[in-house]
C-alpha cells in the first residue's frame, strides 16, 4: 500500500472528529498514550497479513466471513466462562456455515478491544438528572453517577491490559486443541441440550457435527497431507476503531514490512457515524496496512461510496476492504442494489458483508430496546436477494451475539417475547442474539449458502 507523505498515526488530529471524547485532563490523555506506545503489540503483522489473504479469498467467493460478539465488551467480562462461551458459539455457527456453504469460514470475534461505543446523544437523562452518556469501558463506566460517567484516561490502559489477557487466553485455548475440528462434539455449550432448545435445531447441529467429523477422518484415511491445515481454526479479533487515541498509540512500523500497522486488533472498522471523507477516522484508517471495514447505512450514495473506497484502498489491494451493509430490513431492497451496481461497474475489489443488527433496533412500549429475529433474518435474505439480482455475492455476516442465555432479542425458535425481556437482559448498549437464536440464524444462512451451490 502507499501512504502520502502527509499521513502519520496522529495526522487525524487535524481533522473533524465525530464522536470525539471530551477528556477533562488532556495531559493525562497524553501520558496514557505515551504508555500505550511503549507497550508490546496486542496482535502481530503476520497475523494481520494472514487475515488479509483470507479476506482476499472471501472476495473471490472462496471463503465466508463470520464476524460476531458483544455490542459493548466490558472489562468485567474478561473471565474464562464468558470468553469460552463466545468462542464456542462462533465455532458452532462456523461449523454450520462450513457444512452449508462447503467453503472455509473466517472467524472474527468482536472481542479483545470492543470497549468503545458511539452514542447518538452526548448526554443521558434519568429522573431529571443529566449526565454524560456511557461511551464504553474504554472511556467511562456504565453506572449512572457523576464519578462513573466522568471520562477517565486511565481506562485506555485498563482496556489494553484486559484485551491482552483476553487474547492470551484465546491463543492458549486454540494452541491447546480447544478448536480441533476432529472433535466438534466438544464445542457443545451446555445449553444446546437445554429443554427449550427446539429438537429439530439440535438434531440439525448434531448431524452437521457428525458429518464434518466423518469427512475429516475419511480424508485422513486417504492420506491427505494437508489435513492439519484444514483442521486448524484461527480466531481473529475486531473492534470499531472509534477512540483514535487508543488506536494510534499502538500504530507503528514493523521490521521487514512496509507501512504502518494498527496492532490493537486484526480488523478494525469505521462506523456509519464516523465515515465522513474529510473526517478523522477516514484519515487514520487510510494510512494503516490492516484490512479495514466500513459500516454503510441506508443514506450512503453510490458516488460517496466510490470516493470512500478510493480514499481507503486507492491501489485496489486484495483483501483490504470490507463493506458492511446495515440498512434495516425495510430498506435493504431499495438501498443496497445501487451500491452493489456502482462498485461492480467500477471493478473494485471489496468484501460485501451483511450486518443485520444495527438497522433493526426497536423500542417496546415499556422503553426497552430490542431486535426481532424475523427482521434480522429478513435483512439477511434481502442481502442474498440483492446480490443475486446484481450478479455479485455476499461474502460474510456480522452479528452482535453472545454465548450466554440472555433475553434481549425477541422471536426465533427460542420463543422470546416482549414479556420475557426482563428475565435476563444484560447488555449495556444494544440487544444481542443469544446462543439459541445465533445458532438458528446460522442454520438459516447455511440453507441459503447451500441453495446457492445448487
Amino acid at each position: 500500500m502507499t501512504t502520502s507523505e502527509s499521513w502519520s498515526p496522529f495526522s487525524w488530529k487535524d481533522r473533524p472528529n465525530a464522536q470525539a471524547v471530551r477528556y477533562e485532563d488532556p495531559a493525562a490523555v497524553d501520558a496514557a498514550v505515551e504508555r500505550l506506545m511503549s507497550f508490546p503489540p496486542l496482535v502481530t503483522s503476520w497475523e494481520i497479513e494472514r487475515l488479509k489473504a483470507q479476506l482476499a479469498e472471501a472476495q473471490q467467493g472462496k471463503r465466508f466471513l463470520l464476524q460476531g460478539g458483544d455490542c459493548a465488551e466490558t472489562l468485567a467480562d474478561c473471565t474464562p466462562s464468558v470468553i469460552t462461551n463466545k468462542l464456542k458459539i462462533l465455532l458452532q455457527m462456523s461449523l454450520v456455515l462450513v457444512h452449508g456453504g462447503h467453503k472455509p469460514v473466517i472467524r472474527v470475534g468482536r472481542f479483545a478491544g470492543q470497549y468503545a461505543k458511539p452514542r447518538s446523544k452526548p448526554t443521558e437523562s434519568r429522573d431529571g438528572v443529566e449526565l454524560p452518556s456511557y461511551y464504553g469501558d474504554l472511556v467511562n463506566r456504565p453506572d449512572f453517577d457523576a464519578d462513573a460517567r466522568r471520562t477517565n484516561p486511565r481506562l485506555l490502559i485498563d482496556a489494553y491490559e484486559h484485551a491482552a489477557m483476553t487474547l492470551n487466553f484465546i491463543r492458549s485455548l486454540s494452541d491447546g486443541g480447544f478448536a480441533d475440528l476432529h472433535h466438534p462434539e466438544y464445542w457443545d455449550l451446555s445449553f444446546v441440550r437445554h429443554a427449550a432448545m427446539p429438537p429439530a435445531l439440535r438434531e440439525l447441529y448434531e448431524k452437521s457435527s457428525r458429518q464434518l467429523s466423518e469427512a475429516l477422518h475419511f480424508m485422513e484415511a486417504l492420506g491427505e497431507t494437508t489435513i492439519d491445515e484444514l483442521t486448524r481454526v484461527d480466531f481473529f479479533t475486531s473492534h470499531e476503531g472509534l477512540n483514535l487515541h487508543y488506536e494510534s498509540a499502538q500504530t507503528r512500523r514493523v521490521p521487514r514490512r512496509p507501512g504502518f500497522y494498527d496492532l490493537t486488533t486484526h480488523l478494525p472498522w469505521i462506523g456509519d457515524r464516523t465515515r465522513a471523507l474529510d473526517g478523522a477516522h477516514v484519515e487514520f484508517f487510510r494510512g494503516i496496512a490492516n484490512p479495514v471495514g466500513v459500516k454503510l447505512g441506508p443514506k450512503v450514495a453510490p458516488d460517496e461510496l466510490l470516493r470512500l473506497i478510493d480514499a481507503l484502498n486507492p491501489t485496489d489491494e486484495p483483501g483490504k476492504l470490507a463493506l458492511i451493509a446495515r440498512m434495516g430490513a425495510s430498506r435493504v431492497a431499495e438501498a443496497l442494489p445501487p451500491l452493489l451496481e456502482a462498485v461492480k461497474r467500477a471493478e473494485r475489489r471489496v468484501l460485501w458483508v451483511c450486518d443485520p443488527m444495527h438497522g433493526n433496533i426497536q423500542v417496546t412500549s415499556t422503553g426497552v430496546k430490542t431486535r426481532d429475529f424475523d427482521d434480522i433474518l429478513r435483512e439477511i435474505e434481502g442481502n442474498f436477494d440483492a446480490h443475486a439480482s446484481v450478479g455479485t455475492h455476499l461474502g460474510g455476516v456480522h452479528f452482535e451475539l453472545t454465548g450466554d442465555d440472555v433475553t434481549e432479542c425477541i422471536g426465533g425458535g427460542a420463543g422470546i417475547t416482549e414479556a420475557d425481556l426482563d428475565k435476563n437482559y444484560l447488555t449495556l448498549c444494544d440487544p444481542r442474539l443469544n446462543y439459541r437464536q445465533a445458532l438458528e440464524m446460522g442454520f438459516r444462512i447455511a440453507q441459503r449458502l447451500s441453495a446457492g451451490r445448487a
